[in-house]
């Protein structure tokens, strides 16, 4: 199982049977709005509050992840996620809707691919059948909580970036139809001294290539490899950041198509959102909503999907501290590729 220094390969293969992204009319107006589960056209979602939307998209997405995969929520084993809200509120309160046996795990924006990662561990071990991962995030409650709230009508640098509203899940399963997780590469915690909370893909791009460094290494492949790599919510500066990183430490990304999600999910000339996209909810639906069905549909044979997280903290930043940027990678295969 375990592959270098902080690898995992997961012989058994497990299945990522049904997936579902569900996100807010902002992020479906975008150009990969067709590859979305379920697009609302109010961002409350019917509730009265930014943080009851946002649990009620996870809600919907787990629901609907869990229902393409041709199983009962009764057969789920558990229930691995989290989120941006103190205390992961949102998946917590999901996992009080949904009753399925839960751990509760926060890697910021990176949660995508931790709670995957994690979840093919278990089903790859024999812990469990079938294990739901996701992870959520909403524009409107992440701003009130780590920046300024959205009535505030505050302007943001260029640096800054748009956290989407939005919920990606997935089942992953011992067995069934589906791109099938080979790989994880688990990241550690990465400090350049950033403090500067609208500068986050700063903080999160020297995590990225640490990780993807490490899982080259562990794994003793190259970036051609994979028929695309991508971060997962760098957006325009943060990938710039590691794009130069990556010629530095002489690691040829060019012999790959290197993408991020905070670039693939908004119109820049159209949609204002600075650098790009952000939120656990980015990578997540990126990656349940639009990559998933280009592996399904053999697009692509193999995918490298790392999402990074800034483990932003208001009440450190208040005291002056910086903010630790974490990545995590996980490897996908198409079906074709069993």
């Amino acid at each position: 199982m375990l592959k270098g220094h902080q690898s995992w390969i997961f012989r058994r293969r497990p299945v990522i049977t049904g997936t579902a992204a569900v996100v807010g009319p902002f992020e479906g107006r975008g150009p990969l709005g067709d590859d979305f589960d379920i697009v609302h056209g109010d961002s409350m979602v019917g509730q009265d509050s930014w943080e009851k939307a946002e649990q009620a998209l996870l809600e919907e997405a787990a629901n609907v992840a869990i229902q393409h995969a041709g199983i009962t929520k009764e057969q789920v084993h558990f229930h691995v996620g989290g989120d941006l809200m103190n205390q992961i509120t949102s998946t917590s309160y999901t996992a009080r809707t949904m009753t399925i046996p839960y751990i509760g795990v926060f890697g910021a924006c990176s949660t995508s691919m931790e709670s995957l990662a994690l979840g093919a561990q278990l089903v790859d071990s024999g812990a469990a059948k079938h294990v739901l991962v996701g992870t959520c995030s909403h524009n409107s409650s992440a701003e009130k909580q780590f920046r300024y709230p959205t009535e505030y009508g505050s302007q943001k640098p260029p640096t800054a970036q748009y956290t989407v509203t939005g919920a990606g899940a997935a089942v992953v399963s011992d067995e069934g139809d589906g791109p099938v997780v080979v790989a994880a590469t688990i990241g550690r915690v990465v400090d350049m001294g950033i403090k500067n909370p609208f500068n986050m893909g700063a903080a999160m791009a020297p995590a990225a290539v640490d990780t993807i460094t490490a899982h080259f290494r562990d794994l003793q492949v190259g970036p051609d490899h994979y028929d695309l790599i991508v971060t997962g919510d760098l957006a325009k500066v943060g990938y710039e950041i590691a794009s130069d990183l990556f010629e530095k430490h002489d690691i040829p990304m060019h012999k790959t198509r290197y993408r991020d999600c905070g670039m693939l999910i908004y119109d820049y000339e159209k949609q204002m959102v600075q650098s790009g996209g952000s939120g656990c909810g980015c990578s997540a639906v990126v990656t349940y909503g639009h990559l998933i069905k280009k592996l399904r549909k053999r697009e692509f044979r193999r995918i490298l999907v790392v999402a990074t997280g800034a483990l932003l903290s208001p009440i450190a930043m208040q005291q002056g501290e910086t903010i630790p940027g974490i990545a995590h990678a996980v490897a996908i295969e198409a079906p074709e590729s069993i």
